[in-house]
């Protein structure tokens, strides 16, 4: 393993995914996933990566010995989490402050109680002991020469509480050598003016070095932690994604980038910025959790654009409805086609599709006017891409791309005696010249369909073989009720390399899925350079 690059450490950047981000619900990492994970940070250029509590438990043990062995850090420094000794005890005999210290890390951050309540019922001992043991505990990994960070656990409440015991154990920490005091909004309870001037009085009457660990319950994590760096503070733990126990921690990616691009700090390698959307993707993936659209800097939707205003705006000049520039953070301009669609809003999103329309009028003008009533019957394409490039072709072109032709197609569910079903599916369509008659079986009818569109279509077309639903949505829509609702499908589809959406609008979910299957195939054939039948 190399030396991680230095960064300055005049400022950290410090993730705790592996830790606090690992007790979000629905989240549960092997170690393979942490150790993906940690690849995944270091690329991205954070100082610090705390990746548990080693003897704690066997998976975290085992975490810090194959990282060690693994894992080649070009720019983070891996931290091992623990706690003070325990009351009575002496810091060199206690067993988990020396596995803590057989993790071999060269940075280790220990948790301390700093709210007189929680001392005295929590860890049932006297306030003046838990000094101690945050003392003992500091001076005796620094003495075996590792560098010491302490959380002060609910240390804003505690504040509240009682302030001249909350700075005491900061003091304490921080002249028994510890090289960063963090002050922990455990609870989540507290406002940005709040933690702004709590820092500030803290760092003027210590002296220490401070550092900020914020949860998400009032949503101001991320603005907390900013309002921390405002008052001083110099070290910001998050999480990737804002993973975190209850609602989460401060999202890494949005501080990161406010960081970097609004306060003017360097806390990122050269160029690890432009990364950051496809980490937080790359994040999402290990832990098995989809991506937000929404989500700061990186969210599919943070650059996405609907309102005709707003287009005709950002055609003039892109800055007009944007703060930054997406490509700072790895992301992309999206125009979103909607019955709120104007001319301008068809128009850009013809250019990001490789179709310059801008020339004529009257063209984009159909245009306009297909989306709206497509729209008012139940179809949407601010989701369905591919599904409004066949519209616009077709609109532009004269004629809809015509890959094969369909006489008829039906999908049978046969319930049986012993409680199974069977679900088949025949489709009749003429494909160069041919026709072609193909039935297959399948899972349910909509997949018996696209098994047997394929099956007819692959021989003339092999480029299909490639093809793959990965994705299936349903949805009722407002006006009719129950059974005779009109219905919309939205299929997603992936080649293997990129991925596109199809949307069908139809009286049942059969018909609506038929014809997002024939989007899918149709547009996967013209991406594929395949020219139309004749």
């Amino acid at each position: 393993m190399t030396e991680p690059s230095e960064l300055d450490d005049s400022f950290h950047v410090f993730d705790t995914t592996l830790r606090d981000g690992a007790q979000r619900e629905g989240i549960n990492l092997t170690v393979a996933d942490k150790l993906a994970i940690a690849r995944h940070l270091d690329d991205f250029g954070v100082g610090f990566i705390e990746g548990g509590w080693p003897g704690a438990n066997p998976r975290d043990t085992e975490f810090f010995a194959r990282a060690q062995q693994e894992i080649d850090f070009k720019h983070a420094k891996l931290v091992a989490f623990g706690a003070t000794r325990r009351a009575g005890a002496k810091a060199a005999e206690d067993p988990q402050v020396k596995a803590l210290l057989d993790a071999g890390t060269e940075v280790i951050c220990l948790v301390a109680k700093s709210h007189d309540r929680h001392v005295e019922l929590a860890l049932r001992t006297t306030l003046d002991e838990n000094l101690e043991m945050v003392r003992d505990t500091v001076s005796h990994l620094v003495a075996q020469g590792r560098r010491v960070f302490v959380d002060c656990e609910h240390f804003f409440d505690g504040y509240r509480a009682n302030p001249a015991y909350a700075k005491a154990v900061v003091r304490s920490a921080a002249e028994a050598g510890a090289s960063v005091v963090i002050l922990c909004d455990t609870n989540g309870g507290m406002l940005p003016a709040q933690i702004q001037a709590v820092v500030a009085t803290v760092l003027a009457d210590t002296g220490a070095r401070l550092g900020i660990h914020t949860q998400d319950d009032t949503g101001c994590a991320v603005a907390n932690t900013l309002a921390a760096v405002d008052a001083g503070a110099t070290h910001v733990q998050c999480t990737a994604n804002g993973y975190g126990e209850r609602v989460g921690n401060a999202n890494l990616f949005p501080v990161v980038a406010a960081l970097e691009l609004k306060y003017g700090k360097k806390v990122l390698p050269d160029g690890k910025l432009r990364e950051m959307t496809r980490i937080s993707h790359a994040i999402a993936e290990v832990v098995n959790l989809t991506p937000s659209t929404h989500q700061p800097y990186v969210g599919v939707s943070a650059f996405a654009h609907k309102a005709g205003l707003h287009a005709s705006a950002i055609k003039v000049d892109p800055d007009l409805y944007q703060h930054i520039d997406p490509e700072q953070v790895g992301n992309t301009m999206r125009m979103l086609v909607s019955d709120m669609a104007g001319r301008a809003s068809i128009e850009l999103k013809g250019k990001e599709l490789g179709i310059d329309i801008s020339g004529d009028r009257e063209l984009v003008g159909r245009v306009v006017e297909r989306v709206k009533e497509r729209e008012l019957k139940g179809y949407t394409y601010e989701a369905a891409d591919a599904s409004f490039e066949l519209l616009l072709r077709a609109e532009a072109e004269g004629r809809a791309r015509s890959y094969f032709e369909v006489e008829s197609w039906r999908a049978i569910v046969e319930d049986r005696p012993d409680g199974t079903h069977a679900n088949e599916a025949t489709v009749k369509l003429f494909a160069k010249g041919e026709r072609i008659v193909a039935t297959a079986e399948g899972n349910g009818p909509v997949h018996a369909l696209d098994r047997a569109l394929r099956v007819a279509l692959e021989k003339i077309y092999p480029q299909l073989a490639k093809l793959e639903l990965v994705d299936y949505k349903v949805r009722i829509l407002e006006g009719k009720h129950g059974t005779s609702s009109t219905t919309r499908v939205l299929i997603a589809t992936s080649d293997g390399t990129a991925e596109w959406s199809t949307v069908g609008v139809a009286d049942n979910v059969i018909a609506a899925s038929w014809q997002a299957l024939e989007d899918a195939y149709t547009y996967g054939l013209l991406k594929a350079g395949v020219e139309p039948a004749e």
